[in-house]
């Protein structure tokens, strides 16, 4: 805790010296709690007192010339400022670290990464990692403390190091839903970079967020049931206005099919605990009030039956006026009865970029 800042309980409060304060005392309310050797020696500390500072259990060291000085619990964000220091002036917090700090991830890793320009060398320590970054200028935020990355660069270095592609997908959709960054700012930040592990990935997940994709569940949902098989093409989290109980509530719609008056919600069970449940059932029930339908799914029939959910939605949309029919998205797929394929006379225009996609 930085002095001023309301404690609660089992909050660490760093207490301001008695009498007249140290000139270290500035550094440590602006960075955690934390000092290094080389400030305290700049306000006028002499290696001998650091030394006793340590040795009497007023500082504890984090890492090598690097002091908290409170003793107990470390925070976090102590521990980012300790990697900070250690990694010397013009070091920047990356990776995982920058998107918890920016608000993309909400618990902060194990480790903190820093990043440091080429040049220089730093050792090794437990709990830290080092990455030397040849446009760190360009990259650091200009602003936020403590430094760091741009919240574009550090959700592309995090995508860049997955080993699976759909941990690169959710890195992305997390900071564009959260509202951290925008899918424009990613996608000229991708631009500028020469390689990319996930670069074409990427690129078509941008595209899908343009159309207002917010979730991977909505993204598989706009990929494998609505592009594979040819429905028509939803509104994707459009936002509505409506009046309960005299005051006027925003509601996020997952997708919408507006001219057929058809609601389909991604969620479900897998999505939130048992006590969350009647946040569901108000949706639901607030479709219910304004004339429409609703039809919701998780990720199980998703991903594991995206046929069935086709069939189900493209039902709906027919018995609501829709003039087409699905396509099958296989030779082994089941949207279509084989006595509907045959006699099938109204062809369904074909969804806006459907062959990109792979599965």
């Amino acid at each position: 805790m930085i002095e001023g800042v309301t404690a609660e309980p089992g909050d660490v409060v760093v207490r301001r010296p008695r009498g007249r304060s140290p000139r270290w005392w500035v550094y440590s309310r602006a960075q955690c709690g934390v000092v290094s050797r080389a400030q305290a020696r700049e306000c006028g500390l002499s290696a001998r007192q650091v030394d006793w500072l340590v040795a009497s259990g007023r500082w504890v060291r984090l890492l090598p010339g690097v002091f908290v000085v409170h003793t107990g619990p470390v925070s976090a964000e102590a521990r980012t400022w300790a990697a900070l220091l250690y990694a010397g002036p013009g070091a920047v917090v990356g990776g995982r670290t920058a998107l918890w700090l920016g608000g993309v991830l909400d618990e902060p890793p194990q480790a903190v990464t820093v990043c440091i320009p080429v040049g220089r060398r730093v050792r090794r320590q437990p709990g830290l990692v080092v990455v030397r970054t040849a446009t760190l200028a360009d990259a650091r935020h200009p602003v936020a403390s403590p430094p760091r990355l741009r919240v574009e660069e550090a959700v592309l270095d995090v995508a860049a190091a997955a080993v699976r592609p759909w941990d690169a997908v959710d890195v992305v959709l997390r900071a564009v839903q959260r509202r951290t960054t925008t899918a424009d700012r990613l996608r000229r930040r991708l631009r500028a970079r020469r390689r990319h592990r996930w670069r074409r990935l990427l690129e078509l997940v941008l595209e899908d967020v343009v159309a207002g994709v917010r979730s991977a569940l909505e993204r598989e949902y706009l990929r494998r049931v609505e592009r594979a098989h040819r429905l028509p093409a939803g509104e994707y989290n459009p936002v509505e206005r409506l009046v309960e109980r005299r005051r006027e509530r925003t509601r996020y719609r997952d997708v919408r099919y507006g001219v057929w008056a058809l609601v389909v919600e991604l969620d479900g069970a897998e999505a939130h605990p048992p006590e969350e449940w009647f946040r569901d059932d108000g949706r639901d029930n607030a479709v219910t009030r304004s004339g429409r339908s609703s039809l919701r799914y998780g990720w199980r029939p998703v991903a594991d039956d995206p046929c069935t959910v086709a069939a189900e939605v493209a039902e709906s949309l027919r018995a609501r006026g829709w003039g087409g029919r699905p396509s099958p998205c296989g030779p082994r797929c089941t949207v279509l009865a084989p006595t509907d394929r045959a006699d099938d006379s109204v062809e369904t225009p074909p969804h806006p970029a459907v062959a990109e996609f792979p599965r």
